[in-house]
């Protein structure tokens, strides 16, 4: 399997505080629908730190369960703990994901020595395919190139990263070192364009939650090579991106939005609290200018 497209890193809806199994699925259809590449359950996006175990595995379960194969589904199994990403990624595995999302361990900060050894750890201890991810604003490190060319080098199955760093001159480090068949792929819905013009060949986004059908059109039409045509839709976007970005933490914009739009409740865990009043108003008006809602 590769990883090249567009991927939806999935909010988790919820009920009671409890797992929206009905909204849930009906989100994966939305992406199917739209023509997505894969999903990405229990990500950021998908609020995994508040998710306890067991939830952890249902929801990769029930996304594994309503993809039924017409999508890959790229669990977010990673940890700050390698004990704790090996057995979340095997249960995935043995769940049926075609992928895993491996985040860099956060909190703890180890070198980049450490960094190396519990990725290389825990793709010894799967068959799955992996995608690294770099997100320096939420672990406190990033992946340094030389150790993402190091895993390429040494794991077959450590195959991608989601280079969400906001860099484009890190995503031309990259390309240069890393093998032509490594995947990178932007996790800034903002910076797809960029990124995709400088060797990345795909996007894991937080606004294909909301508008699936705009994010993959412009990913293939960045894989096509038509980036005049690109740049005009990423010009047409970009405040939405921008907007889903900036008021808040995510996935609190998002989830509104998707809850404005009538597909979820605006329900979120602790510590993560509603979107502010001002700020709601904001992303109606934004909404309503895209005209995403009435």
């Amino acid at each position: 399997m590769t990883f090249r497209g567009t991927y939806t890193a999935l909010i988790t809806p919820f009920i009671d505080d409890r797992i929206d199994t009905a909204a849930f699925k009906a989100l994966i259809e939305r992406q199917i629908d739209a023509g997505i590449t894969g999903i990405v359950p229990v990500g950021t996006t998908g609020e995994s730190p508040t998710l306890d175990t067991e939830e952890h595995i249902e929801v990769i379960r029930l996304a594994v369960e309503f993809a039924a194969g017409r999508c890959q589904v790229v669990a977010g199994t990673g940890a700050n703990a390698t004990k704790e990403a090996i057995e979340l990624t095997q249960a995935a595995e043995e769940l049926g994901a075609t992928g895993t999302l491996q985040v860099c361990p956060y909190y703890n900060k180890p070198s980049q020595e450490g960094l190396y050894r519990h990725f290389r750890t825990v793709a010894e201890n799967t068959s799955l395919p992996v995608m690294l991810y770099s997100v320096p604003g939420r672990s406190g490190i990033e992946i340094g190139v030389e150790t993402t060319a190091r895993l390429a080098a040494d794991c077959p199955n450590i195959v991608a990263i989601k280079e969400a760093g906001g860099s484009v001159e890190r995503v031309n480090q990259l390309f240069q070192a890393l093998p032509p068949d490594f995947a990178i792929l932007s996790g800034d819905d903002p910076l797809t364009l960029p990124f995709m013009a400088c060797g990345a060949v795909g996007l894991v986004s937080v606004a294909s939650n909301l508008i699936p059908e705009v994010l993959v059109k412009l990913v293939q039409t960045c894989l096509d090579g038509n980036f005049t045509e690109a740049l005009a839709q990423q010009k047409q976007w970009y405040p939405l991106f921008r907007g889903l970005m900036s008021l808040d933490v995510n996935p609190v914009p998002i989830k509104t939005a998707v809850a404005l739009q009538g597909h979820c409740l605006e329900e979120l865990r602790l510590p993560l609290a509603p979107l502010a009043d001002s700020a709601k108003t904001q992303l109606k008006s934004l909404l309503q200018d895209f005209k995403l809602i009435q």
